[in-house]
């Protein structure tokens, strides 16, 4: 998989994740075949074309942290139903996609 076909692949799981769920950077690195790329997800996310935004605030660093600077991102999510930990982390067991979509092969 060369790195386009990364980024594709990233968009392509985003737009899987379900209303009212979130995923990490390294859920979606790991659902792609590539566990070590959690970067390269993060890299695609701050580059995803304006169709994509509708999805992109659901994706979430390991320990539940949102993005740094993105103040929307706790407002949709909340409007999703998404909580929150005192330490303002979401709330990674309720709300942790654990589905695994089927994704095209690539």
């Amino acid at each position: 998989m060369n790195k386009n076909e990364f980024i594709i692949g990233v968009y392509d799981v985003i737009k899987e994740i379900p209303r009212g769920s979130v995923v990490t950077y390294g859920q979606v690195a790991r659902l792609l075949g590539k566990p070590q790329c959690s970067r390269m997800v993060g890299q695609a996310m701050s580059r995803a074309p304006k169709e994509l935004h509708p999805f992109c605030h659901r994706v979430i660093n390991s320990r539940g942290r949102l993005v740094p600077g993105w103040e929307e991102q706790r407002n949709l999510l909340e409007k999703e139903g998404i909580t929150f930990k005192k330490n303002g982390c979401v709330d990674l067991k309720k709300h942790n996609w654990r589905e695994v979509a089927i994704l095209p092969k690539m």
